[in-house]
Formats: C-alpha cells, structure tokens, sequence
C-alpha cells in the first residue's frame, strides 16, 4: 500500500519573480505517463502540505481504478489578492511543460475551476484537462465532451462540474447511513467548509432529507439544532464560500468558527481546509463517523484517537474522490452530458466503496484508511500486471 510517508517520484519548487511567492508540484507517481491533481492557493502552502496531497491522489486515483498517477500544485499566496490571478498564471506558465503532457490539473481550495480554465485559455492549452485530452484519438471531440459534461446545468441553477464533488462527499455520507440502518431524516450532520465542496455535500445532503444542523466559513459557524434552509444559506455566499450574515434565516444562531468541531451530531464532514482535526482538538468530535471531504483533513495522530475511540474516519481519497472519479470518467467518455447518468455511477461506485469500508470496520475495528489503502495497493497491483502482458494497454487510451 502507499503510506502516508511514501516518497513521491519529484518534487518542484518555483519562485514567483514579481511577488516572490513560492509554488509547489509534487508527482507522486505516473501511470502511462500521465498524473492528475487539482491546483490550490493558500497563503501558508507548504510543499509538505502539497506532497501529502499527491500521495493521497495517488490512492483516490488507484481507489477508483483510474488509468493515472497522482500529482497536487499548491501555491502559498492568499487567492483574495488582487495579484491572485497573475501569480497562478505565471505558476502554470512555467509548469507549461508538465501540463502539456503530463500533469492533468484541476480546481482545489482557492482556486474555482473557471479561473483554472481561464489561465488554461490564456495560455492557448483551451481546458486544464490538456494533457489527457491532447492523447485522445480525437481531441476535439473529447474537448467538447469535458465542455458538455463540466458545464452541464443542475437543479439549484449550479453546473455539474461545480457540484460533483460536494455529490461524492454527500454519498459517502448517505453510504453511511445505510450502512448503518439509520434513518436519513433523524440524521444529523455538520460541515466545515461551505465553498465547491463543503456547499455542494449540504445541498445534496439536504435534498436526500438529512438534517444539516450546522456549517461554518471562515467568519464562523451557523447553527439550527433543527436544521438549517440550506438553500437559503448558499443563496447568501460570496464567490470565496462566505455567507452574508446580515441576512441570516431566522433561528440560525453565530457561534465562533471552531465550535464546528465538537457540534451535537452524527457526521461530522470537514471540507475546508487540511489538517483540521489535530491532536488538540479531535477530542471535541462527538460525532459517530468522520468523511474526509477536505484533503487530508485528518492529522494521523488525530485519526488513530479517533479510531481508538471508535469514531469511524471515512477518508479522503475515498469520500472526495468523485471529482476526480468522474472527470476521468468523463475523459475516457464512459459518462456524458447528462448528470443522471453521473451521479448514478458515483452514487453506486461511493457506496459501495463505504459498505466495503465500515464492513471491515464492524468485524474488526480496522481503520478505513486501512482497508482502503488495501483496495488501492489492489487495483495498482492489478493495474500493473495488466500492463506487462501482451495484450496490457501500452498506454492512455481515451477515445
């Protein structure tokens, strides 16, 4: 399996020559040539923060059973800056090389899908996509596709390419709930986080009927032990996921940011920022189940106390791997247009996913992460035993 320690195949330190900002790429490994993994912009962005997210989308990548390694860029400058969009340009004009045929990118914290796009536009590579869809037999045809499928239009006036990600994590929570024998209208959950991922996870959550009793950005956390209108919150967010506490729902109380952390519920999903439960403050967690929407959102001092105090912790490459689970979908054309056909394979895929996990857990206490790993280190073995025989693909083959 791969460890959380493992040694990535390169790491990439840039220095931005206006601002003196650094970036980071980390590939953690290459499957026919090609890594995938987003782009995000933090002020505080380590390498070790970006290395441990290649290695994690190495498992979701494996995991899912995708033909493709795992890779993460981060840069450390704050996204609200106005100098934010001319430093992510000059951070992937050097990297020009690598996303020309090897590194796949995408949105991450920070850093919203349109805006990658829009540097991919203006560096003449059209969508962040480019170096798998520049390998398929018809890359216009397959452009087009990933343009239908990211922009395809959900209800809540939102695109499919904005939501999938927040679907996945909402499955995986759901996933629990049957796995479980609970009832997903007395359910209760609290989300850290109420940007792409964070918003996208309530929104489907409270369609499906569970009771969302709290979620927090970075202004605080707002709370209704009877459950939020969380239709009513997202209405209220700015374009960095902060509400507009001037226009509160009537009920919904302030309380401080880190009182998410120990809210009175059954889930707790941390999509927000990584590192977010720590040795110092995973004793606050009263909930029964932990999903990692947020990568490595879990420290793993935190996650073993967790796990010693039977707190289930669904993670990271598992319950928000569906963004990265459907975009290649969508490349390999094995998805389309129409999100019905999405969110049926990635609701069937999570679930199942989490029954495997929490079935392992039930018989022997055995950590998710564990069992997960395990599947990963599976597929990859497979994946790879595949591709020595005569008849093994010789490489990426998108239609």
């Amino acid at each position: 399996m791969t460890p959380r320690n493992a040694e990535p195949l390169m790491r990439l330190t840039w220095t931005d020559p206006i601002t003196g900002a650094h970036g980071y790429l980390v590939v953690h490994s290459l499957v026919s040539g090609v890594a995938t993994g987003g782009t995000r912009m933090r002020a505080g962005c380590t390498m070790t923060e970006v290395e441990d997210l290649a290695r994690g989308m190495a498992n979701k990548t494996a995991t899912f059973n995708l033909p493709v390694g795992g890779a993460k860029g981060g840069i450390d400058f704050d996204p609200k800056d106005p100098r934010a969009f001319d430093v992510l340009k000059r951070f992937c004009a050097f990297l020009r090389p690598w996303l020309d045929a090897h590194w796949v990118t995408a949105e991450d914290l920070g850093v919203p899908q349109h805006l990658i796009d829009e540097v991919f536009a203006e560096l003449g590579l059209e969508q962040s996509y480019h170096a798998a869809i520049r390998r398929s037999a018809d890359p216009g045809r397959t452009l087009r596709r990933v343009q239908a499928g990211l922009n395809a239009p959900v209800p809540g006036g939102l695109l499919l390419g904005d939501v999938v990600g927040g679907y996945g994590v909402a499955q995986a929570c759901l996933g629990v709930a049957a796995a479980w024998d609970w009832d997903v209208r007395e359910t209760t959950v609290a989300i850290q986080g109420i940007g792409t991922m964070g918003g996208g996870a309530a929104w489907y959550l409270h369609e499906a009927g569970m009771k969302v009793v709290a979620v927090a950005d970075a202004a605080g956390t707002l709370y209704d032990p009877v459950g939020l209108d969380v239709p009513a919150l997202l209405e209220l967010r700015d374009r960095f996921g902060e509400v507009d506490r001037s226009r509160l729902p009537a009920g919904v109380r302030a309380l401080p940011r880190e009182t998410i952390v120990g809210i009175d519920a059954d889930v707790f999903v941390p999509a927000a920022i990584s590192y977010a439960l720590r040795p110092d403050n995973e004793n606050l967690v009263k909930a029964s189940v932990v999903v990692e929407a947020a990568n490595a959102a879990t420290t793993p001092e935190a996650e073993a106390a967790l796990s010693a105090r039977g707190v289930a912790v669904v993670p990271d490459f598992v319950a928000n791997a569906g963004a990265a689970a459907w975009a290649w979908w969508l490349l390999l054309g094995e998805v389309g247009a129409d999100p019905a056909d999405s969110f049926l394979r990635l609701r069937t895929e999570m679930q199942s996913k989490v029954a495997l996990l929490l079935t392992e857990w039930k018989l022997d206490r055995l950590p998710l992460r564990v069992t997960g790993l395990r599947l990963a280190e599976t597929n990859r073995a497979q994946r790879a035993e595949a591709a020595l025989t005569p008849a093994g693909e010789p490489g990426l083959l998108i239609p």
